[in-house]
């Protein structure tokens, strides 16, 4: 990782992150919350399981902690249909913290 990346990416390679993962997954009974797809997959097959933030962090501790924020979606539909969202925010983005 560069030391331009944002800080919260460290998040990511947690313990903290790697169980609340789980809890999702396991919450979620590793069914992509979009589709409806079974999340069986070993990354990066289109139906492995993607922690997905509803609502954008941008760097928002609160929020990206937020279990009520958090769901299980297919590879697929998170590197399509969500980066089309986040792509379509872009003017709106604000700042990220």
């Amino acid at each position: 990782m560069s030391s331009n990346a944002a800080p919260w990416r460290r998040w990511y390679k947690t313990e903290r992150w790697r169980k609340l993962r789980e809890r999702i997954l396991l919450r979620d009974m590793y069914i992509c919350q979009k589709t409806g797809v079974l999340l069986s997959g070993k990354h990066p097959a289109p139906n492995s399981p993607v922690i997905h933030h509803d609502k954008e962090h941008r760097g928002n501790e609160a929020l990206f902690w937020d279990e009520d924020n958090l769901v299980s979606v297919s590879k697929q539909w998170h590197d399509s249909e969500a980066q089309r969202q986040e792509q379509e925010t872009l003017q709106h983005r604000g700042v990220w913290y």
